[in-house]
């Protein structure tokens, strides 16, 4: 399952491609698990907006929010009947808009080849992600998420069985409950994308992205 991505290329662009204002620009970001990603998902008064957190979703109950993050991810099968996840399902949904992810090929119990999917037409993608919030009243606030997962699409079922699931434009706001849905709804978002991607062995050199059709509908 994806163990890696790359952030959009700034926070600028980020906040273009969620209809936002406001926000500095920064670096592209690789993320790992454990790392700080920009996560978007919708604000206390409605709006959307940009959160920093954390990659690896730590329950509110939780004692020690700084121990080994236990989940990375998150199967979209269960997610409204496990109990780690299932608030977090219901009333925390957010968005990782992302320009790269890796995925992990099991060569031996100890060894995993990664490879990098690339969208050719060099759009992002936003992957769906579930939010918590821990707090403590010493020691302050701590957002995290987990990326969910789906069956693999035809692609990415060479090498491994799950994938993140990648929510269409036009289901952004449903995703993020601007607009009301209902569980099953929700879930039926959550299938394998056929996305026209590009799948190498992380290190080698991607081709160049095609030419963009400015006909089809664009995520900007």
């Amino acid at each position: 399952m994806c163990g890696k991505f790359t952030q959009m290329m700034s926070w600028g662009t980020l906040v273009k491609l969620a209809d936002l204002m406001n926000a500095p620009a920064g670096p592209e970001e690789i993320v790992t698990p454990m790392r700080f990603a920009s996560v978007i998902r919708r604000g206390a008064n409605g709006e959307r907006e940009v959160a920093r957190m954390r990659w690896g979703f730590v329950p509110a109950a939780a004692k020690d929010p700084l121990g080994p993050a236990k989940h990375i991810h998150a199967r979209a099968e269960t997610l409204d009947t496990r109990p780690t996840f299932r608030d977090a399902f219901l009333h925390n949904r957010g968005l990782l808009v992302v320009r790269t992810f890796n995925e992990g090929k099991e060569i031996s119990p100890s060894k995993t080849e990664q490879y990098v999917i690339t969208p050719n037409d060099a759009l992002p993608v936003a992957i769906a992600v579930i939010l918590e919030r821990w707090v403590e009243r010493n020691e302050g606030e701590l957002l995290t998420f987990a990326m969910v997962t789906v069956r693999a699409n035809t692609l990415i079922a060479e090498i491994t069985d799950r994938m993140p699931a990648i929510i269409q434009p036009n289901d952004w706001a449903k995703w993020l409950g601007e607009t009301p849905a209902s569980v099953d709804e929700l879930k039926a978002l959550l299938v394998p994308f056929e996305g026209d991607w590009t799948m190498r062995p992380q290190g080698k050199t991607a081709p160049p992205p095609k030419p963009r059709d400015d006909s089809q509908p664009s995520l900007f």
